[in-house]
């Protein structure tokens, strides 16, 4: 199956990933709808692959700090407290 790869930072302090760049990584089967190879025009056989598999994270930054978003909930449950 065809699948998006997404290159992007890695978080270690939050664990989150933060997409920076995808692309398509084709998987060359006659059969696949998302395929360049993908032999019908309008297709609607049933026997061809109608769904894309998971994207896969590929990290090519890793950072010791967290993203921006736990940051900004970070500094919203701050000055929620000071208040």
């Amino acid at each position: 199956m065809c699948h998006n790869v997404i290159d992007g930072r890695y978080h270690t302090a939050c664990g989150h990933f933060v997409g920076m760049h995808s692309e398509i990584h084709d998987c060359l089967r006659p059969n696949c709808l998302f395929s360049r190879r993908h032999l019908h025009f309008g297709c609607k056989s049933q026997s061809c692959i109608r769904l894309m598999a998971l994207p896969v994270k590929n990290p090519i930054r890793i950072s010791p700090t967290s993203c921006a978003d736990c940051i900004a909930i970070e500094r919203a449950m701050i000055a929620g407290a000071r208040s």
